[in-house]
């Protein structure tokens, strides 16, 4: 891939041409084969799982640093939802023209530029991994409520960190759950696509099965007070639980891999997203109606709540059942970032070696790379620090897309587009404000710890990418060629 040689090409802001974002000019290329239905799938798997399963119970119930919001984390999600709504169709509208690996890194490239590109990609590479950790804590505690349901205790010491669990030294079930997924992810697109397919449709059948069971159990009563803490709590509960409603972020990434991405990538975002804030209501409906706000459990919420409501075998099935489902969204969120870095090191802004892959199209190296140190996260960090250090990148992702499509809208109006999202450029305007809203109300470490990321991240572009991009006339990766699958 080559670039005139014009001030633009050696700027910071050079922008990668949607003409030259085709997957057949590089040497490295990703299979096709995911349809519509695997796409939507992919989405529904990241979105839903530990958001119900565990995240629910956590924010309604609160804890030392975040008062509980009560049964109000209905309008947590449904504020979490419209931010994330907005944000949805700027992606759709991106997917239906740049159907490429990378997802937000790569519509920041072509729309904002290189230094913009950067900044998100090495930010979804840290947010995708800590989200994978996440996600493996909330199944640890669903899985030791299993092995107690069927009479085996786990040793505290393995169960978790200090943090969340007294006597914790290390969370042993999530470490290898981590590292159980990478190598799902590992054996190929074809494979992962079926298996999600699969999970996702058992995890539906779950969540209809316990809202519908539940439903028969729920106490009005519990309902009040709605809000306990006030709007300020609930606007908080909805920046931690915006963790659970942008799975289709990462869903985006396997644009390449899709067997008619323009097409099919744009409706697989806004179905995935319809369908998960649906059960998202019922769920919490649910949760809070069955439990007091105040006796859901923060780490296995509805595995509590039929505990309580005497229906220790229901218990001990939803637990079973959530450690499946909830693989699903550590499914997508690792095929998010083994793609963006990918993508990166295709660009030359990163290793070209990462960029290798093997005979069935898999990114091999990324891939073990990220399920270890997800593993290695998911092994020491408590939940909610992990929860709110993910949060912050996504919605830094989320600003950038919603900006990048009004500038791309404006500079480029007419290359063609699958989706045109409505009421440009109030949606996407409405998408930067909240997602900007939602990154205040996330504590000072946090930014603390983004900022960081972000600097080390400069200074590998600034010696580094900047001088390798395949966007730069003089980049040393343009005098060879990439490593391909016979050279990997």
């Amino acid at each position: 891939m080559t670039t005139a040689d014009t001030p633009s090409s050696t700027s910071l802001f050079r922008r990668k041409p949607i003409e030259e974002v085709d997957d057949e000019k590089t040497g490295n290329k990703l299979f096709k084969s995911l349809g519509l239905w695997q796409l939507t799938a992919i989405g529904v798997g990241g979105i839903i799982g530990i958001g119900i399963f565990t995240l629910a119970g956590l924010v309604a119930n609160g804890g030392p640093d975040a008062p509980g919001v009560g049964p109000a984390v209905l309008i947590s999600f449904l504020v979490a939802g419209l931010a994330s709504a907005a944000a949805a169709m700027s992606y759709a509208e991106f997917a239906g023209m740049v159907p490429r690996a990378g997802s937000a890194y790569t519509y920041g490239y072509v729309a904002l530029g290189e230094i913009i590109g950067w900044f998100i990609g090495w930010d979804l590479l840290l947010e995708y991994t800590a989200i994978v950790a996440v996600v493996a804590i909330g199944i640890s505690g669903y899985f030791t409520e299993f092995m107690s349901g069927i009479g085996i205790d786990i040793p505290a010491w393995m169960q978790g960190t200090g943090d969340t669990v007294e006597g914790g030294v290390i969370n042993v079930p999530a470490l290898v759950v981590c590292l159980f997924i990478t190598w799902i992810l590992s054996r190929g697109t074809k494979t992962f696509g079926r298996f999600e397919l699969v999970a996702v449709g058992l995890k539906v059948l779950l969540i209809l099965f316990i809202v519908g069971l539940g439903f028969f159990f729920v106490n009005t009563d519990n309902y009040t007070p709605f809000m306990p803490n006030g709007f300020g709590a609930v606007f908080t509960g909805a920046a931690t639980v915006f963790f659970a409603v942008f799975g289709y972020d990462a869903m985006s990434t396997a644009a390449e891999e899709a067997t008619d991405g323009k097409k099919h990538m744009p409706k697989a975002i806004l179905i995935s997203l319809g369908v998960a804030m649906v059960l998202y209501i019922l769920a919490t409906l649910v949760l809070t109606g069955m439990q007091n706000y105040t006796e859901i459990s923060p780490t296995a919420g509805f595995a509590s709540a039929f505990q309580a409501a005497g229906l220790p075998v229901i218990a001990t099935i939803i637990s079973a059942f959530a450690v499946l489902s909830i693989l699903t969204v550590m499914l997508t969120f690792l095929l998010g970032v083994t793609r963006v870095w990918f993508s990166m090191s295709r660009d030359g802004l990163l290793p070209g070696w990462f960029a290798g892959t093997d005979r069935h199209g898999t990114p091999q190296r990324v891939t073990w790379i990220a399920g270890s140190v997800s593993a290695l996260l998911a092994g020491v960090f408590p939940i909610r620090a992990v929860a709110d250090l993910t949060n912050i990148g996504i919605l830094a992702a989320f600003v950038v897309v919603c900006v990048a499509v009004i500038v791309l809208r404006r500079s480029q109006p007419d290359a063609p587009r699958e989706f045109r999202l409505p009421l440009m450029p109030w949606v996407p305007a409405f998408g930067v404000l909240a997602s900007g809203f939602l990154m205040l109300q996330l504590h000072w470490e946090t930014w603390l710890r983004f900022g960081v990321w972000l600097i080390i991240g400069l200074v590998i572009y600034w010696f580094y990418g900047r001088r390798n991009s395949l966007l730069n006339p003089n980049s040393p990766r343009l005098a060879k060629p990439p490593p391909t699958p016979e050279t990997a």
